[in-house]
């Protein structure tokens, strides 16, 4: 099973970007990811080629499960 949290951005030109991050800490805090997102906005140090980010979005965790099958 394999999770990924995934940050979810409105850029300077109105679109959305999105970061995703493997394997998350849990449990995960609705407010410390806020935060953590408000700050990234605030560094500028994140951008995408749909320009700056400007505003939080949302984040949503994805949890996702493989079932493997040995074909004979």
């Amino acid at each position: 099973m394999a999770k990924t949290l995934e940050l979810e951005f409105v850029t300077e030109f109105g679109k959305t970007a999105r970061l995703s991050v493997e394997n998350p800490k849990e449990p995960i805090e609705e407010a410390v990811v806020k935060a953590a997102m408000e700050e990234m906005i605030a560094s500028g140090v994140f951008t995408s080629t749909n320009g700056n980010f400007a505003s939080v979005k949302g984040a949503r965790v994805i949890d996702r499960n493989v079932t493997e099958y040995e074909i004979v």
